[in-house]
């Protein structure tokens, strides 16, 4: 026979199915060969060994080849999950690095806010003392017109100096400065007095020290939170309070500030008109739990598994970077807690932040 039985060993799975095909239709021809020789001639054993020597090797080589598919599929296994596991680190990497830019934003932020704050609260300061004391010097002077006024009779016997007196308390209208200045002098010291309360309360949501974790009073966040953002809500939003009684809770403030924010800010743009955003907290064993429910437009139900995915977002292109929720997922896992949403369209949504009371960093903060 001048064909050759075996080839050199293929090298890929491809190779080794080609060289069983041509195998299987050497030993088909040999034992047809076979077969008539037996016939025509008994002795004939060489072609007879040789098929079945053959017979074993392709046998050999389809388990090779067995083994060589089994690998190889295991390969395109581990191959895929590689893959798979590849980018959920990339995903993860994604939210790390833009939670950091948004750390490093509010730490600026707060840097701002303690610089501006010390530039405002000087001039507010003694532009509140001044008041005081401008509040004190009127109330003397009425008092002497007080008592001017109570000798008014004796001006009676010059005439001249009556009717002076007389038109310059016509001129002045003192009974409507009597009742004004004391208005305005009041409004001012409660306007000083606002200012740095907003002041306070902006230091308060954006404080530099966010990373340390304190025992905080979330209704007082929620408040300070609420005077940041009011420029937002005041013109479209009553805001409802149902508070229960709260223990406090060992957090990051501002970082919980900020959860709180991005759910305000997200109802407030939810309300297209005029509506109202309820907010409601209780507690249960060793977990509390704050709600913010708005009357807005709510959200469809094919979304709401996705409000939290990074760079999801329902807003017009321009509106919104998709990450206020994704970044409030974030703190609030770190926190060893959770968020949750319930909502219909056109009838509002509720979200839903749960806490531990003690934080996961207990070993860092003395107890209380």
């Amino acid at each position: 026979m001048s064909e050759p039985i075996l080839s050199a060993a293929p090298s890929t799975e491809k190779a080794l199915r080609d060289e069983i095909t041509r195998l299987n239709k050497v030993v088909t021809a040999l034992m047809n060969r076979a077969e008539r020789s037996a016939s025509a001639q008994a002795s004939d054993f060489g072609m007879f060994q040789a098929t079945v020597m053959l017979e074993q090797q392709v046998r050999n080589r389809t388990e090779a080849l067995e083994v060589a598919v089994r690998e190889n599929e295991k390969i395109n296994r581990s191959l895929q999950q590689e893959r798979a596991e590849q980018q959920v680190l990339i995903k993860k990497l994604e939210e790390a690095h833009n939670q950091l830019l948004q750390s490093e934003k509010l730490a600026s932020i707060g840097q701002l806010a303690a610089g501006v704050a010390h530039e405002i609260n000087n001039p507010i300061g003694f532009v509140k003392s001044n008041l005081s004391t401008l509040e004190a010097y009127v109330g003397d002077l009425l008092r002497i017109v007080d008592a001017y006024e109570t000798g008014q009779h004796l001006l009676l016997a010059d005439a001249e100096l009556h009717r002076r007196v007389q038109d310059a308390y016509e001129k002045a209208d003192l009974a409507y400065l009597r009742e004004d200045i004391g208005k305005l002098i009041t409004e001012s010291i409660d306007g000083t007095a606002r200012v740095r309360r907003i002041v306070q309360d902006l230091l308060n949501f954006s404080r530099i020290d966010s990373s340390e974790w304190q025992w905080v009073d979330l209704h007082a966040g929620l408040e300070s939170t609420l005077n940041v953002v009011w420029s937002e809500l005041k013109y479209k939003v009553d805001i409802v309070r149902e508070f229960g009684a709260l223990p406090q809770v060992q957090c990051c403030p501002a970082e919980l500030n900020q959860v709180f924010m991005n759910i305000l800010l997200n109802a407030a743009q939810a309300i297209t008109e005029h509506g109202t955003i309820t907010l409601r907290s209780g507690y249960a064993d060793d977990k509390v739990w704050v709600s913010i429910t708005d009357t807005g437009k709510g959200i469809d139900p094919e979304l709401l598994t996705k409000i939290f995915d990074p760079f999801f977002t329902t807003k017009p292109v321009g509106k919104g970077t998709g990450l206020g929720l994704s970044i409030a997922y974030g703190i609030i896992n770190k926190h060893g807690g959770s968020i949750s949403v319930q909502s219909k369209p056109e009838q509002g949504s509720t979200f839903t932040v749960w806490l531990p009371i003690q934080g996961r960093a207990s070993e860092e903060v003395p107890s209380r």
